[in-house]
Protein backbone atom coordinates (compact mmCIF):
# COMPACT_ATOMS: atom_id res chain seq x y z
CA UNK A 1 0.00 0.00 0.00
CA UNK A 2 1.12 3.31 -0.79
CA UNK A 3 1.11 6.51 1.74
CA UNK A 4 -0.32 9.74 0.96
CA UNK A 5 -0.01 13.38 2.05
CA UNK A 6 3.95 14.01 2.38
CA UNK A 7 5.15 15.08 5.74
CA UNK A 8 7.84 18.43 5.00
CA UNK A 9 10.89 16.80 6.26
CA UNK A 10 13.07 19.11 8.62
CA UNK A 11 16.66 19.31 8.97
CA UNK A 12 17.90 18.90 5.33
CA UNK A 13 19.22 21.54 3.19
CA UNK A 14 16.56 22.89 0.56
CA UNK A 15 17.84 24.19 -3.06
CA UNK A 16 16.12 27.38 -2.61
CA UNK A 17 16.98 29.07 -6.31
CA UNK A 18 20.19 29.10 -8.99
CA UNK A 19 22.40 31.48 -8.17
CA UNK A 20 21.60 33.64 -11.18
CA UNK A 21 18.48 34.03 -10.11
CA UNK A 22 19.55 36.26 -7.49
CA UNK A 23 21.50 39.04 -8.67
CA UNK A 24 23.95 41.53 -6.09
CA UNK A 25 21.70 44.01 -4.06
CA UNK A 26 18.29 42.05 -4.62
CA UNK A 27 15.82 40.01 -2.38
CA UNK A 28 13.49 37.44 -3.55
CA UNK A 29 10.43 36.19 -2.16
CA UNK A 30 9.98 32.95 -2.02
CA UNK A 31 7.56 30.25 0.30
CA UNK A 32 9.56 27.58 1.48
CA UNK A 33 8.51 24.43 3.21
CA UNK A 34 5.16 26.12 4.24
CA UNK A 35 7.24 29.76 5.56
CA UNK A 36 7.87 33.23 3.68
CA UNK A 37 11.61 33.13 3.26
CA UNK A 38 13.08 36.59 1.94
CA UNK A 39 16.24 35.66 -0.45
CA UNK A 40 18.96 38.17 -0.67
CA UNK A 41 22.39 38.97 -1.99
CA UNK A 42 24.16 41.64 -0.10
CA UNK A 43 26.28 44.16 -2.74
CA UNK A 44 29.92 41.78 -1.80
CA UNK A 45 28.03 39.24 -3.29
CA UNK A 46 26.98 37.32 0.04
CA UNK A 47 23.70 35.35 0.39
CA UNK A 48 21.51 34.94 2.94
CA UNK A 49 17.60 34.33 4.19
CA UNK A 50 15.35 35.43 6.37
CA UNK A 51 11.32 35.28 7.42
CA UNK A 52 9.82 37.39 5.32
CA UNK A 53 7.84 38.67 8.20
CA UNK A 54 9.04 42.04 10.10
CA UNK A 55 8.95 40.73 14.16
CA UNK A 56 7.31 44.30 14.52
CA UNK A 57 4.01 44.39 13.01
CA UNK A 58 4.05 41.24 10.97
CA UNK A 59 4.02 42.96 7.63
CA UNK A 60 5.89 40.82 4.92
CA UNK A 61 9.95 42.46 4.53
CA UNK A 62 9.66 42.18 0.96
CA UNK A 63 7.22 45.30 0.51
CA UNK A 64 10.12 47.18 1.59
CA UNK A 65 13.47 47.89 0.58
CA UNK A 66 17.06 47.00 0.42
CA UNK A 67 20.19 48.95 -0.29
CA UNK A 68 22.68 45.70 -0.24
CA UNK A 69 23.64 46.14 3.07
CA UNK A 70 20.37 46.31 5.40
CA UNK A 71 16.73 45.55 4.50
CA UNK A 72 14.11 48.44 5.34
CA UNK A 73 10.80 47.69 6.53
CA UNK A 74 8.04 49.51 4.99
CA UNK A 75 5.47 50.28 7.31
CA UNK A 76 8.01 51.97 10.34
CA UNK A 77 11.34 51.59 9.30
CA UNK A 78 13.05 49.08 11.15
CA UNK A 79 16.48 47.86 9.21
CA UNK A 80 17.56 44.74 9.60
CA UNK A 81 21.27 43.04 8.74
CA UNK A 82 21.39 39.85 6.57
CA UNK A 83 21.84 37.93 9.85
CA UNK A 84 18.56 39.21 11.01
CA UNK A 85 19.65 41.40 13.54
CA UNK A 86 17.56 44.60 13.45
CA UNK A 87 19.59 47.76 13.61
CA UNK A 88 17.52 50.50 13.25
CA UNK A 89 14.33 51.72 14.94
CA UNK A 90 13.66 55.08 14.11
CA UNK A 91 10.89 56.10 16.07
CA UNK A 92 13.08 55.38 19.21
CA UNK A 93 13.76 58.91 20.82
CA UNK A 94 17.08 60.09 22.01
CA UNK A 95 18.12 59.22 25.53
CA UNK A 96 15.29 55.95 25.72
CA UNK A 97 16.91 52.63 27.26
CA UNK A 98 16.52 50.56 24.65
CA UNK A 99 18.83 48.68 22.30
CA UNK A 100 17.63 47.28 19.19
CA UNK A 101 19.97 44.23 18.40
CA UNK A 102 18.31 42.22 21.35
CA UNK A 103 15.45 42.48 18.28
CA UNK A 104 15.96 39.61 15.51
CA UNK A 105 14.10 38.41 12.44
CA UNK A 106 14.27 34.82 12.01
CA UNK A 107 17.66 33.68 9.67
CA UNK A 108 17.73 30.56 7.77
CA UNK A 109 21.47 29.20 7.66
CA UNK A 110 21.70 29.98 3.86
CA UNK A 111 24.67 28.74 1.39
CA UNK A 112 25.90 29.13 -2.38
CA UNK A 113 27.52 26.07 -3.53
CA UNK A 114 28.74 24.97 -7.49
CA UNK A 115 25.86 27.96 -8.59
CA UNK A 116 23.09 27.07 -6.73
CA UNK A 117 21.16 29.04 -3.32
CA UNK A 118 20.63 26.13 -0.10
CA UNK A 119 18.57 27.28 2.68
CA UNK A 120 18.33 24.66 5.79
CA UNK A 121 15.42 24.49 7.43
CA UNK A 122 15.67 22.88 10.98
CA UNK A 123 12.89 21.02 13.14
CA UNK A 124 11.65 22.68 16.23
CA UNK A 125 14.24 21.43 18.26
CA UNK A 126 16.79 23.72 16.56
CA UNK A 127 18.53 21.04 14.41
CA UNK A 128 21.83 19.25 15.19
CA UNK A 129 24.51 22.11 16.81
CA UNK A 130 27.05 21.18 13.28
CA UNK A 131 25.16 21.56 9.91
CA UNK A 132 25.70 18.93 7.37
CA UNK A 133 27.53 19.64 4.51
CA UNK A 134 25.75 21.55 1.22
CA UNK A 135 25.11 18.42 -1.27
CA UNK A 136 28.01 18.52 -4.17
CA UNK A 137 28.63 17.54 -7.70
CA UNK A 138 31.30 15.28 -8.32
CA UNK A 139 33.85 16.40 -10.17
CA UNK A 140 32.62 19.59 -10.99
CA UNK A 141 34.88 21.44 -8.52
CA UNK A 142 33.45 25.33 -8.13
CA UNK A 143 31.53 25.29 -11.71
CA UNK A 144 28.14 26.70 -11.70
CA UNK A 145 25.58 24.24 -13.96
CA UNK A 146 25.49 25.40 -17.40
CA UNK A 147 21.72 24.73 -17.62
CA UNK A 148 19.34 25.32 -14.46
CA UNK A 149 15.65 25.59 -14.65
CA UNK A 150 12.87 25.04 -12.21
CA UNK A 151 9.47 24.56 -12.39
CA UNK A 152 6.43 24.54 -9.96
CA UNK A 153 4.68 20.87 -9.81
CA UNK A 154 1.02 20.84 -8.31
CA UNK A 155 1.31 17.76 -6.02
CA UNK A 156 3.16 16.79 -2.28
CA UNK A 157 7.16 16.50 -2.21
CA UNK A 158 6.41 12.41 -2.19
CA UNK A 159 4.59 12.13 -5.95
CA UNK A 160 7.26 15.00 -7.46
CA UNK A 161 9.92 12.78 -5.72
CA UNK A 162 8.77 9.47 -7.17
CA UNK A 163 9.46 10.63 -10.62
CA UNK A 164 13.27 10.72 -9.90
CA UNK A 165 13.50 6.68 -8.92
CA UNK A 166 10.23 5.43 -11.20
CA UNK A 167 12.24 3.94 -13.83
CA UNK A 168 8.79 2.32 -16.28
CA UNK A 169 7.37 5.47 -16.74
CA UNK A 170 9.71 7.37 -19.48
CA UNK A 171 8.25 4.61 -22.15
CA UNK A 172 4.65 6.24 -21.86
CA UNK A 173 5.78 10.10 -20.34
CA UNK A 174 8.99 11.02 -22.36
CA UNK A 175 7.77 10.57 -25.75
CA UNK A 176 8.45 12.78 -28.70
CA UNK A 177 8.17 13.21 -32.10
CA UNK A 178 12.40 13.64 -31.53
CA UNK A 179 12.67 11.37 -28.89
CA UNK A 180 10.16 8.23 -28.31
CA UNK A 181 6.85 8.47 -30.60
CA UNK A 182 5.45 6.02 -28.12
CA UNK A 183 5.93 3.33 -26.07
CA UNK A 184 7.41 0.32 -28.16
CA UNK A 185 10.13 -2.46 -27.89
CA UNK A 186 10.24 -2.07 -24.05
CA UNK A 187 13.28 -3.80 -23.01
CA UNK A 188 14.83 -6.15 -19.98
CA UNK A 189 16.72 -4.38 -17.54
CA UNK A 190 18.97 -5.21 -14.52
CA UNK A 191 20.49 -3.01 -12.28
CA UNK A 192 22.58 -3.42 -8.91
CA UNK A 193 21.88 -0.96 -6.29
CA UNK A 194 23.42 -0.69 -2.73
CA UNK A 195 23.10 1.62 0.14
CA UNK A 196 24.26 5.20 0.15
CA UNK A 197 24.72 7.92 3.10
CA UNK A 198 20.62 9.04 3.17
CA UNK A 199 19.71 6.86 0.00
CA UNK A 200 20.84 4.19 -2.11
CA UNK A 201 22.76 4.43 -5.47
CA UNK A 202 22.94 2.54 -9.23
CA UNK A 203 26.09 0.83 -8.89
CA UNK A 204 28.47 2.76 -11.69
CA UNK A 205 28.19 0.46 -15.05
CA UNK A 206 29.11 0.65 -18.49
CA UNK A 207 26.28 2.88 -20.86
CA UNK A 208 25.55 1.06 -23.60
CA UNK A 209 27.03 1.19 -26.90
CA UNK A 210 23.94 2.79 -28.71
CA UNK A 211 24.39 5.83 -26.56
CA UNK A 212 26.68 7.44 -28.42
CA UNK A 213 26.32 10.95 -27.78
CA UNK A 214 28.22 9.66 -24.41
CA UNK A 215 30.84 9.48 -26.85
CA UNK A 216 31.76 12.53 -26.22
CA UNK A 217 33.21 12.19 -22.70
CA UNK A 218 35.56 9.40 -24.27
CA UNK A 219 36.04 6.28 -24.34
CA UNK A 220 34.65 3.88 -21.22
CA UNK A 221 31.49 5.73 -20.23
CA UNK A 222 30.30 4.95 -16.87
CA UNK A 223 27.38 6.44 -14.85
CA UNK A 224 25.98 5.81 -11.26
CA UNK A 225 22.37 7.35 -9.84
CA UNK A 226 22.68 8.37 -6.33
CA UNK A 227 19.28 9.07 -4.59
CA UNK A 228 19.73 10.60 -1.20
CA UNK A 229 16.56 12.19 1.35
CA UNK A 230 14.77 14.85 1.19
CA UNK A 231 14.44 14.43 -2.78
CA UNK A 232 17.87 14.35 -4.49
CA UNK A 233 18.80 12.36 -7.28
CA UNK A 234 22.68 12.46 -8.95
CA UNK A 235 23.67 11.18 -12.12
CA UNK A 236 27.47 11.50 -12.54
CA UNK A 237 28.47 10.46 -15.81
CA UNK A 238 32.20 9.39 -16.56
CA UNK A 239 34.32 9.11 -19.52
CA UNK A 240 38.26 9.20 -19.94
CA UNK A 241 38.59 12.75 -20.94
CA UNK A 242 35.52 14.82 -19.10
CA UNK A 243 31.88 13.70 -17.40
CA UNK A 244 28.45 15.07 -16.45
CA UNK A 245 26.44 15.59 -13.68
CA UNK A 246 23.08 16.11 -13.39
CA UNK A 247 21.20 17.38 -10.71
CA UNK A 248 16.89 17.02 -9.59
CA UNK A 249 16.33 18.14 -6.59
CA UNK A 250 12.24 18.37 -4.80
CA UNK A 251 11.71 21.62 -2.53
CA UNK A 252 8.19 21.92 -1.26
CA UNK A 253 6.65 24.90 -1.29
CA UNK A 254 3.87 23.68 0.59
CA UNK A 255 1.92 20.57 1.84
CA UNK A 256 0.68 21.00 -1.57
CA UNK A 257 2.61 22.38 -4.49
CA UNK A 258 6.73 21.41 -4.56
CA UNK A 259 9.01 23.04 -7.06
CA UNK A 260 11.19 20.66 -9.02
CA UNK A 261 15.01 21.86 -9.75
CA UNK A 262 16.71 20.46 -12.62
CA UNK A 263 20.96 21.18 -13.39
CA UNK A 264 23.21 20.46 -15.52
CA UNK A 265 27.08 20.28 -14.99
CA UNK A 266 29.65 19.13 -17.89
CA UNK A 267 33.52 19.46 -18.12
CA UNK A 268 33.62 20.18 -21.80
CA UNK A 269 34.22 23.69 -22.71
CA UNK A 270 33.39 23.74 -26.37
CA UNK A 271 29.79 22.40 -25.65
CA UNK A 272 28.91 26.09 -24.33
CA UNK A 273 27.16 27.45 -27.58
CA UNK A 274 24.41 23.97 -26.80
CA UNK A 275 23.25 25.11 -23.38
CA UNK A 276 20.21 26.56 -25.44
CA UNK A 277 19.35 23.44 -26.44
CA UNK A 278 20.00 21.26 -23.69
CA UNK A 279 17.87 23.83 -22.02
CA UNK A 280 14.90 23.38 -24.03
CA UNK A 281 15.13 20.00 -24.07
CA UNK A 282 15.34 19.67 -20.25
CA UNK A 283 12.18 21.88 -19.71
CA UNK A 284 10.37 19.64 -22.70
CA UNK A 285 11.42 16.62 -20.39
CA UNK A 286 10.77 18.16 -17.14
CA UNK A 287 7.35 19.66 -18.64
CA UNK A 288 6.51 15.93 -19.41
CA UNK A 289 6.87 14.96 -15.76
CA UNK A 290 4.65 17.95 -14.67
CA UNK A 291 1.93 17.36 -16.91
CA UNK A 292 1.50 13.27 -16.20
CA UNK A 293 1.10 15.01 -12.07
CA UNK A 294 -1.30 16.70 -13.04
CA UNK A 295 -3.74 14.61 -14.34
CA UNK A 296 -2.67 12.39 -11.92
CA UNK A 297 -3.96 15.13 -9.12
CA UNK A 298 -7.42 14.67 -10.68
CA UNK A 299 -7.38 10.71 -9.25
CA UNK A 300 -5.58 11.49 -5.97
CA UNK A 301 -8.80 13.92 -5.25
CA UNK A 302 -10.51 11.20 -4.44
CA UNK A 303 -7.98 9.61 -2.17
CA UNK A 304 -8.27 6.17 -3.49
CA UNK A 305 -6.38 3.28 -2.37
CA UNK A 306 -2.75 3.22 -3.95
CA UNK A 307 -0.02 0.16 -4.42
CA UNK A 308 3.43 -0.45 -5.37
CA UNK A 309 5.19 -3.73 -6.73
CA UNK A 310 8.20 -5.41 -6.85
CA UNK A 311 10.60 -4.50 -8.65
CA UNK A 312 9.49 -1.39 -10.89
CA UNK A 313 8.51 0.37 -7.44
CA UNK A 314 11.36 -1.31 -5.10
CA UNK A 315 13.03 2.31 -4.79
CA UNK A 316 9.61 3.91 -3.81
CA UNK A 317 9.54 1.91 -0.96
CA UNK A 318 13.06 2.15 -0.15
CA UNK A 319 12.16 6.35 -0.22
CA UNK A 320 8.97 5.62 2.44
CA UNK A 321 11.65 3.39 4.64
CA UNK A 322 14.03 5.93 4.57
CA UNK A 323 11.69 8.48 5.45
CA UNK A 324 10.04 6.19 8.20
CA UNK A 325 13.65 5.68 9.93
CA UNK A 326 14.44 9.32 9.32
CA UNK A 327 11.41 10.54 11.51
CA UNK A 328 11.73 7.21 14.16
CA UNK A 329 15.35 7.85 14.68
CA UNK A 330 14.36 11.84 14.98
CA UNK A 331 11.76 10.96 18.01
CA UNK A 332 13.95 8.27 19.73
CA UNK A 333 16.97 10.82 19.19
CA UNK A 334 19.48 8.03 18.42
CA UNK A 335 21.95 8.03 15.13
CA UNK A 336 20.02 7.08 11.68
CA UNK A 337 20.22 3.23 9.83
CA UNK A 338 20.14 3.26 6.51
CA UNK A 339 17.24 0.64 6.11
CA UNK A 340 18.18 -0.17 2.58
CA UNK A 341 20.00 -3.65 1.29
CA UNK A 342 22.37 -3.85 -1.42
CA UNK A 343 19.91 -5.75 -4.14
CA UNK A 344 20.04 -6.40 -8.04
CA UNK A 345 16.25 -5.47 -9.65
CA UNK A 346 14.81 -6.29 -12.85
CA UNK A 347 12.01 -4.40 -14.65
CA UNK A 348 11.10 -3.77 -18.30
CA UNK A 349 11.07 -0.52 -19.93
Amino acid sequence: MLETGAALMKNFWYLAVPGKGLARGRTLARQLMGEPVLLGRTSDGAVFALRDICPHRGIPLHHGTFDGREVTCCYHGWKFAPDGRCTEIPSIAPGQDFSCDRIKAKSYPCREVQGNIWVYFADSSGGPETLPDVPRMPGMGERAPQVAISMDFPCDADQAAFGLMDPTHAAFVHTSWWWKKQATKLRAKEKHFEPAPLGWRMVRHKLPAEHRVYKILGNNVTTEIVYALPGLRIEHIQGDRHSAVGLTAITPLNDHETEVHQCLYWTIGWLAPLKPLARHLSRVFLGQDRDVVVKQQEGLAYSPTLMLIDDADTQAKWYYRLKREWRKAAEEKRPFENPVKAKTLRWRS
